[in-house]
């Protein structure tokens, strides 16, 4: 059956209005308009060598949090874990050689504790990356594109810059925008440059506030702001993270707009973002460069995922 002229007048309608938004509010990607990694197709074999080469002392770092049922979660984000098969001395054993154990049921967002933000997390007016539509790759079911299962390791140079020393401050408070300025003056502070291709984490101390004062630590945050978040990209960084829940300022610099930054990084600019970094350790021991790496899970069509980075010096 041949569709109606008003059905095809409707599809035309919607089609302009799609097109429309793509051009207003997301940039087509330089890597061509089938792409759906954005900036970690700067990451390159080259760099993994030479970010290799900042290794000195071989010492770890775990960027991530201890994810459980009291961590804070964006509402209504939650984590449930059940224990089966419970190992208290009574289950039936398994063969001759009595064999016992456990298993475990997860049922949880994907997007609580540390957690990297996949370029289908955050669009406008529902255009996303590279002017790619919902109604093209959303379904229930999982995402048809930018799964976080679809990405390679992120392996590469890690940049931490420490805030509280450029704001003398143990803690910066809620609602603290840092900007190009800002990120210019830490970075020459600490004797660093920044990069492309690099990931760079914020130290804002505001993760501290997560076990003392979870309500607190949602109510707001400091973090990157707008202006910050365009010289990043300008700058060719493919991922970007903080000690915070959502990376950017808690009241937002305009009161008028919904998390901007997470617009002007994943949807304008495909940079991924990362949540919820354990930057403390790092920070005490100055670690401003490092090998950075994450493999994240490869849960299928995920919007973002729960993922423990290792920093390496």
């Amino acid at each position: 059956m041949m569709p109606s002229s008003h059905a095809l007048l409707g599809a035309l309608i919607l089609g302009l209005a799609i097109l429309a938004t793509a051009d207003e509010h997301s940039q087509s990607s330089p890597w061509g308009p089938d792409d759906t990694l954005g900036a970690i197709n700067r990451l390159s074999p080259e760099l993994v060598l030479e970010a290799a080469s900042l290794i000195r002392s071989g010492k770890t770092y775990s960027l991530g949090v201890v994810t459980g049922k009291d961590t804070p979660a964006y509402p209504p984000r939650h984590f449930n874990l059940t224990i089966l098969q419970p190992g208290d001395g009574t289950a039936q054993s398994m063969g001759e050689n009595r064999a016992t154990g456990n298993d475990d049921l997860l049922i949880t967002y994907l997007g609580i504790g540390s957690q990297i933000d996949g370029l289908g997390h955050i669009g406008v007016n529902h255009v996303y990356y590279n002017g790619q539509h919902a109604s093209e790759f959303v379904t229930t079911t999982g995402l048809t594109k930018f799964g976080t299962h679809a990405l390679p390791p992120i392996v590469t140079r890690g940049v931490l810059l420490d805030m509280t020393r450029h704001y003398d401050t143990a803690m910066l408070p809620e609602g603290t925008a840092f900007n190009r300025v800002e990120i210019e003056a830490a970075a020459s502070a600490q004797g660093v440059t920044l990069r492309e291709g690099d990931v760079v984490l914020f130290h804002t101390g505001w993760q501290q506030l997560a076990e003392s004062d979870p309500a607190r630590f949602l109510a707001g945050e400091p973090g990157l702001g707008v202006e910050g978040a365009r010289y990043l990209a300008e700058t060719g960084v493919v991922a970007v993270g903080a000690d915070t829940w959502a990376l950017e300022p808690i009241p937002h610099e305009d009161s008028r707009q919904a998390f901007p930054v997470h617009v002007e990084l994943l949807a304008k600019n495909g940079i991924y973002i990362l949540e919820n970094m354990n930057t403390s350790e790092l920070a005490a021991d100055e670690g401003w460069e490092f090998l950075f790496v994450l493999g994240q899970p490869k849960f299928e069509g995920a919007v973002q995922s729960v993922i423990n980075p290792v920093a390496i010096r």
